[in-house]
């Protein structure tokens, strides 16, 4: 990944899981070579904001790839389904219109317990690690066919 730069964009909602995500993914991207400097960081309210900011940050064509993290943990009324809904269908959009991998990072889970679970710090199961190693393979099969 050492010619690739990255955009994170994940939500401040469900921080304490989502901050564990990011730490997975920039880890994963610069054990894989990437740069510091090749990675940013871009935070957002919630994952429903998600699609809006990563399609500005893909059309920007400054990124070979973004990471899209959040955490959205099913409650006692249906906006669990609205917003998880809307954040996947709108990230798969933004991949299809503007031509860059969008890799997907957002946990959609029935509890904080399950989140945790794919939240882990090294060596566990973190999908935040998980997104940033299919954004480095996407964005490597993407420069196949430019």
């Amino acid at each position: 990944a050492r010619d690739l730069r990255f955009a994170i964009v994940a939500s401040r909602f469900n921080d304490m899981i989502v901050d564990s995500l990011v730490r997975g993914a920039v880890d994963a991207l610069l054990r894989h070579g990437a740069g510091e400097k090749q990675i940013e960081v871009i935070r957002v309210p919630g994952a429903f904001d998600l699609p809006f900011v990563v399609r500005r940050v893909a059309a920007s064509k400054r990124y070979d790839a973004v990471v899209a993290l959040g955490a959205v943990i099913r409650g006692a009324t249906p906006h669990f389904e609205y917003v998880s809904g809307q954040c996947a269908a709108g990230l798969a959009r933004v991949a299809d219109d503007t031509g860059v991998p969008v890799a997907f990072g957002v946990l959609t889970t029935e509890d904080e317990r399950q989140a945790l679970a794919r939240s882990e710090g090294p060596g566990g199961h973190n999908v935040g690690e998980e997104a940033a190693l299919v954004a480095v393979e996407m964005a490597r099969i993407a420069q196949r066919f430019t």
